[in-house]
């Protein structure tokens, strides 16, 4: 029961867009096709889940014995580098038409707050499911958590990209052409997710 608490609060409860509000920047910008944003979604999942797997166990295992706590966030991004640095390099020989319509989002990855988000929450945060005292995360949550909080990015950009689609078909005003309809209809979705909140 628990894996499906965490499940269902990190895809709809508190979505990493959608209302935690991080990672905008490549939500918004690589949302104009739904062949980038899937591209985009899969990167960014892959690197989410096994940023938080590599840091959860850094932080276990070496920081936390060796008292180097203060160096989390930093050796937290060393990690997401080296793993973005391996994604970039699989695309560019795997997918090498992704890979450039992916541009300069693909290495932004690096620094994208819900990829670190998601490693310092799962280190850091204390949660109680099913009204069960608060306890940190083990790697099998932190796994799940991670999986889920990138599976609610992938939902939310793979969402945002086929409406951008559809409105750039559409006969929308002029003021509002292009980015402004975009951030509108960004702040419809959040509401609407935030509906999910009585769930969990």
């Amino acid at each position: 029961m628990e894996y499906f608490l965490i499940i269902v609060s990190a895809i709809f409860v508190n979505n990493i867009v959608l209302a935690q509000f991080l990672g905008i920047c490549p939500f918004l910008g690589v949302s104009n096709r739904l062949s980038t944003a899937v591209g985009m979604s899969g990167a960014v999942c892959f690197v989410i889940t096994l940023a938080t797997v590599v840091t959860f166990l850094i932080n276990h295992y070496l920081l936390v014995p060796l008292n180097l706590t203060f160096l989390q966030t930093i050796s937290f991004i060393l990690v997401i580098a080296a793993l973005v640095q391996m994604v970039e390099i699989v695309l560019k020989k795997a997918a090498p038409a992704l890979y450039q319509a992916l541009g300069i989002f693909l290495p932004l990855i690096t620094t994208n707050c819900a990829v670190l988000g998601v490693a310092i929450t799962v280190v850091s945060k204390e949660f109680a499911f099913g009204g069960a005292a608060s306890h940190l995360m083990n790697l099998g949550e932190a796994t799940v958590y991670a999986l889920a909080t990138s599976l609610g990015y992938a939902l939310a950009m793979i969402l945002f990209a086929g409406i951008r689609e559809h409105l750039a078909q559409s006969d929308v005003p002029k003021p509002f052409k292009g980015l402004p309809i975009a951030l509108i209809t960004v702040g419809i979705m959040a509401m609407a997710f935030l509906g999910f909140s009585g769930i969990v």
